[in-house]
């Protein structure tokens, strides 16, 4: 097919109505760190917080985009930034939609994150620096990806053998070799509110934890 003969097709729902009707504006929240830093944990937490407060919320989250969107991707670093590009479109299109995107990858170089950051429109976009001293990473480690690295069983590893480019400003800096997983989440959602995103109440909307009386 033609490129040429591609045309976007507007939805008649804007953004904006989208974002009314939800009480709060829409966000890409961009967790970046090491591996095994605290960004999935950090995202999830959120997204959770979020959830319970009547937001919508999502998390894009590395290994699952894997096993579906970028299912026939490998690991080289070609493979890797259609990863980041295809993630990048669809953080894009739910932003679209009103939803809070959180999205916790790697992305090592600054140049990805700012690929990422130059399709959301200004004011949406916050990068979160889940900073973790390497030890602490390989510590937690749940698949033992660091071992392999430094014996040589596994290539181009980011903090190993392969270099990551940390953040000179992002949004937010979190300590994550420090702070608890419940703090962080306090923290990011602090930015929010901070930043216009969500309000600081919206107990109307609230949803009833599991065992409570609705």
């Amino acid at each position: 097919m033609n490129p040429n003969n591609l045309v976007w097709h507007p939805s008649s729902i804007s953004r904006a109505d989208r974002e009314a009707a939800n009480g709060h504006r829409a966000a890409v929240v961009w967790f970046t760190g090491l591996p095994s830093s605290g960004k999935s944990t950090t995202a999830h937490e959120v997204e959770k917080r979020l959830f319970d407060a009547g937001h919508l919320a999502y998390v894009l989250d590395g290994d699952n985009v894997r096993h579906g969107l970028s299912a026939d991707l490998g690991f080289t670093a070609a493979d890797r930034a259609e990863h980041l590009r295809r993630v990048a479109e669809l953080a894009k299109l739910l932003h679209g939609a009103g939803f809070i995107v959180l999205c916790a990858f790697v992305s090592p170089t600054r140049a990805s994150r700012a690929m990422v950051r130059e399709r959301v429109p200004p004011g949406g976009f916050f990068e979160v620096y889940c900073n973790c001293p390497p030890a602490t990473c390989e510590r937690r480690d749940p698949k033992g990806h660091y071992a392999m690295a430094k014996s040589g069983a596994l290539a181009d590893y980011t903090g190993v053998s392969a270099p990551y480019e940390a953040p000179e400003h992002p949004e937010l800096l979190l300590d994550t070799g420090a702070l608890a997983p419940g703090e962080c989440a306090g923290r990011v959602i602090a930015l929010l509110v901070e930043r216009g995103i969500i309000g600081r109440a919206r107990g109307e909307r609230r949803r009833p934890r599991k065992g409570s009386a609705a």
